[in-house]
């Protein structure tokens, strides 16, 4: 017999696996004194140290989430102090850079990136195929084709008159 839930959906398996990783990577920061520090902000720390003080735009596009995803993060830095907004070359536009603060911590943020790198390394060792890579080939092969009209597709294929909406749907494409 098994632990495991008896309904495993796709998304409900893989925020799982994102609660467990991003909780044990949150962990490690509160044993190391950083409570009020998230895994989220280690790539927009990243970024703003490459790139020097950036827009959200650019910090989105350097970490590969949308404009909303790297606005929020930037909200919650700031809040913990990681982060200063000042106005950028129109009113719209804002600048973002780190604070003396986030500054002070880079040594820490450095060596638990590297150790999670270690540790990631050491978990796609036990992986049939390594996640990084896995996660990668998931977001070509939905950027190639949705899984909206994959849905979809499989929904003509089954046949089954309640799906009909999905079929009929132009939106697809």
């Amino acid at each position: 017999m098994t632990d495991e839930p008896l309904v495993l959906g796709l998304g409900t398996r893989l925020r799982h696996v994102l609660e467990v990783l991003d909780g044990d990577v949150a962990q490690v920061y509160a044993d190391l004194g950083l409570a009020d520090y998230r895994p989220r902000f280690s790539p927009v720390v990243r970024a703003i140290v490459d790139l020097g003080p950036s827009s959200i735009r650019d910090i989105a596009r350097a970490v590969g989430v949308t404009h909303s995803a790297a606005s929020q993060t930037v909200a919650q830095m700031s809040r913990c102090g990681l982060v200063a907004l000042e106005p950028g070359g129109d009113a719209r536009q804002r600048i973002v850079r780190l604070t003396d603060r986030a500054r002070s911590l880079l040594p820490v943020i450095d060596a638990e990136w590297a150790a999670t790198g270690a540790a990631a390394a050491d978990l796609d060792a036990e992986l049939p195929v390594p996640l990084g890579e896995m996660l990668a080939a998931i977001l070509r092969a939905t950027a190639r084709r949705s899984m909206r009209d994959r849905i979809a597709d499989a929904a003509q294929a089954l046949g089954d008159p309640a799906l009909g909406p999905l079929i009929a749907d132009p939106g697809r494409g």
